[in-house]
C-alpha cells in the first residue's frame, strides 16, 4: 500500500468501532482518496477478524513501526 500514512489517519479518526474486516473493507472502498491498488492491498491483506481499535487494525496490518515513527514525529513538533 502506497499511502499508508492516509489509511492510517483514517483508520484513527473517521473509522467506527467495533468494526469487521466486511465493515473496513467497505468503508475503504467508498473512498475516494484511496487508490484502486491500495484497496484491493488492504483487502488482500487484512486479517479476518472484529476489531476494537484503530491501533488493532494497524497492527494486523503490519504498520506497528510506521504508527510509532508517525507518533514520534508528531510528539517532537509539538
Amino acid at each position: 500500500m502506497k499511502n499508508i500514512k492516509n489509511a492510517m489517519d483514517h483508520l484513527k479518526t473517521h473509522q467506527i468501532y467495533p468494526a469487521k474486516k466486511a465493515d473496513l473493507v467497505k468503508a475503504c472502498n467508498e473512498l475516494s482518496d484511496f487508490s484502486a491498488e491500495d484497496k484491493k492491498w488492504f483487502e488482500e491483506n487484512l486479517p479476518e477478524g472484529n476489531y476494537g481499535s484503530a491501533e488493532e487494525v494497524i497492527m494486523a496490518l503490519g504498520w506497528g513501526k510506521q504508527a510509532k515513527d508517525m507518533d514520534r514525529m508528531a510528539s517532537a513538533q509539538m
